[in-house]
């Protein structure tokens, strides 16, 4: 195995320490198969590629990223095109116009300059022909105001339109047809559907606890508030005095993942306040069901199979693992630090990859899980502040 560090200078050390990682070592649980993923470290400024293979779990490659040496720009959203040749990643700390890069992960030269988008760009996303990605700008500066999505033509990297959208817009995923996308609204308590064909929100649903159901003539400004869903726009609500009562427009939900089925059938939802998973029908965009979760439900995964559904519990570090159909939760399995973010799935739906912060200097983690049994594979040191997770590929055995 071949693992290289691009760094020169002081850094040099860390990148080094980081390249060891931590691997398993004993009974061969990959059959002689090799997967890949790639993780972002927030607060280190590097992308990390995981690799779990007969040998265990380790780092395989550390890029540094970003274009200021003296701030932190923050990899957030991790996305690899359908061919596995490139990679696209979101930043926005060190300024808050965030930017979209677009990487070879042949060579992990950029393919293009980075790009601005809206305000802290964070999850994205792209169409199944990978001709146009769509990103979250989940705008964590300033006032708590409406924002939007970014469409970019990934060819020639270019942004040709914002979709204006709700409050933090957050979780976006691509049902599997493509013609729609799938985000939340953590301050509005929203599913937001976005049709892929014409650029624009075709439907909204309400996950406010008590008040589920389809959203008719929202514009986006507005908040619901009361038992019976009325709308007034935000900054009237903010300057009514409420008493010091804690009002309706508290989000109950704030829903942090929207995550299609594969049949295309239904949407999964974490609401990381209410520690519970919405599922919502497609088709007849209403509730299907709903099932509790640990403490602060953050990201989800899905087995391609559809049989498994896996949710980083962000509060209680650690991961859960559910018979998507049921609801019936199956496992709960300690991360290896705390602050666990993202869920990365195999395509043999085989072993989740999970993404964990840590706090502070501590490096952040990636853990692997075996969907056979939930048990921890093993688990590699990456930078500070692991977030953003993707699958890149798999290697036949040899």
């Amino acid at each position: 195995m071949t693992i290289s560090c691009r760094f020169l200078g002081p850094l040099a050390a860390l990148c080094a320490l980081l390249a060891t990682g931590s691997a398993v070592s004993g009974q061969d649980i990959t059959d002689g198969h090799v997967y890949y993923a790639y993780v972002g470290a927030e607060s280190a400024d590097l992308v990390h590629r995981i690799r779990l293979g007969p040998e265990g779990v380790s780092v395989d490659e550390t890029v540094p990223v970003g274009e200021m040496a003296m701030e932190t720009e923050g990899p957030h959203g991790l996305n690899v095109s359908p061919d596995g040749a490139f990679l696209y990643m979101t930043t926005a700390h060190g300024v808050p116009d965030g930017k979209l890069w677009k990487f070879s992960t042949e060579s992990h030269e950029l393919e293009a300059a980075p790009i601005l988008l809206g305000n802290f760009p964070a999850t994205l996303d792209l169409t199944p022909d990978g001709l146009y990605a769509l990103v979250a700008n989940f705008n964590l500066h300033g006032e708590h105001v409406p924002s939007s999505v970014s469409v970019v033509y990934t060819p020639d990297l270019i942004e040709v339109d914002q979709i204006a959208t709700c409050t933090m817009p957050h979780g976006l995923r691509m049902a599997p047809d493509g013609l729609f996308a799938y985000s939340m609204c953590m301050m509005d308590d929203q599913l937001v559907e976005i049709d892929t064909r014409t650029f624009e929100v075709s439907r909204r649903f309400s996950v406010a606890t008590g008040r589920e159901g389809p959203l008719h003539g929202y514009e986006p400004g507005e908040v619901m508030t009361g038992p019976t869903g009325m709308r007034m726009p935000a900054e009237a609500h903010e300057g009514m005095d409420h008493g010091g009562v804690d009002t309706p427009m508290a989000p109950t939900c704030s829903p942090t993942w929207a995550q299609p089925s594969p049949d295309g059938n239904e949407v999964f939802i974490a609401c990381n306040k209410s520690d519970e998973i919405l599922v919502v029908d497609r088709a007849e965009w209403m509730l299907a069901r709903r099932f509790p979760a640990g403490r602060a439900p953050y990201n989800l995964g899905l087995t391609p199979d559809g049989r498994i559904l896996v949710a980083s519990l962000k509060g209680a570090a650690s991961v859960q693992f559910f018979d998507a159909r049921s609801g019936e939760s199956l496992a709960v399995i300690p991360s290896s630090t705390t602050v666990t973010h993202g869920v990365a799935v195999t395509p043999d739906s085989r072993f989740a990859f999970v993404s964990v912060e840590g706090k502070g200097a501590e490096p952040g983690k990636v853990d692997v899980y075996d969907l056979t049994t939930f048990a921890l594979v093993g688990s590699a040191a990456v930078g500070q502040q692991a977030g953003g997770i993707v699958f890149w590929k798999m290697d036949p055995a040899r």
